[in-house]
């Protein structure tokens, strides 16, 4: 499971701080008198996986260092709606300055959780596990293959340089290669980098068949319907990996996930999830009696 470090999230919650605040929160200020403290709760408003809880946590503490955070859940757990995440005590100026930049780590990446466990149930009974893509937000590529862990997922490569993927381009390229482009690309992939697992993207049976007979360690079976994947997947014989990529929708993965394939990644997990209701619900106030000082 991929960990993020404490200085990270610290570093995206100061620069989402900074980004917030700029000047100052002016409506806080204006209304809010600095000696106010309040209870107040994170909670879900609909079912959820969580993801992101220690991004809420920074962001409160860095607005107010005496603020009592008690958490009531960890990332990974499934909620119900209405189940309580945080509870928080402090400074009301803080907390209020603090709420947004908290909700929108916390809602995000628990929706990129959600939807991965989702894909996660549906698969439930096969062989094929879920994995992610590069397609994330820029700048949020850790954060999400995080979230990704956290809904039961795996994480594919992180970048461009952890895994060898020799696409359709790379071939599109190497065409003319002897004895075929899918051959000689492998082959300069372990000469050059022979601690790296090597995979290969085939958009046919007969390219299926060059990368295992190659000795991919890997192959992605791209935009084939079931009917193909069983084949390919036969064909290949367990001589390499198979995973099934391409347009995977909540609505086809389980036929998918049961042509036998060992992997089904999804670029949908971190492009199209949206973020989850977790709201900030004030549970009292203790109002100061004196003016308000900016």
């Amino acid at each position: 499971m991929l960990t993020l470090t404490n200085e990270e999230i610290q570093i995206a919650v100061r620069n989402a701080l900074t980004e917030d605040i700029g000047t100052g929160d002016v409506t806080t200020l204006a209304c809010i008198p600095p000696t106010s403290n309040c209870r107040a709760h994170l909670n879900a408003r609909e079912p959820i996986a969580v993801a992101g809880l220690e991004f809420a946590l920074t962001a409160f503490r860095e607005r107010d260092p005496n603020v009592r955070l008690t958490p009531r859940v960890k990332d990974g757990d499934r909620l119900n709606a209405g189940a309580t995440l945080l509870e928080i005590e402090g400074s009301s100026r803080g907390v209020l300055t603090a709420e947004r930049v908290a909700l929108n780590f916390i809602q995000r990446l628990s929706g990129v959780a959600t939807l991965t466990a989702e894909f996660v149930d549906r698969v439930q009974g096969t062989t094929a596990q879920i994995l992610d893509t590069r397609k994330t937000t820029p700048g949020w590529r850790r954060f999400e293959k995080y979230a990704v862990t956290c809904g039961g997922g795996k994480n594919h490569r992180t970048g461009l340089y952890d895994l060898v993927l020799i696409k359709d381009n790379h071939l599109a390229a190497l065409a003319g290669e002897l004895p075929n482009p899918i051959a000689a690309a492998v082959a300069r992939a372990r000469t050059l980098y022979p601690h790296l697992r090597v995979e290969v993207e085939a958009d046919t049976l007969e390219q299926a068949t060059q990368a295992a007979v190659a000795g991919a360690d890997v192959i992605l079976l791209d935009n084939m319907t079931p009917a193909q994947l069983r084949e390919a997947v036969a064909c290949i014989d367990r001589r390499s990996k198979t995973e099934a990529s391409g347009g995977v929708r909540l609505e086809t993965i389980r036929a998918i996930a049961e042509t036998g394939v060992d992997f089904v990644s999804v670029g949908a997990l971190t492009h199209s999830a949206r973020s989850v209701d977790i709201g900030l619900d004030f549970q009292s106030n203790t109002p100061s009696k004196n003016p308000i000082e900016p």
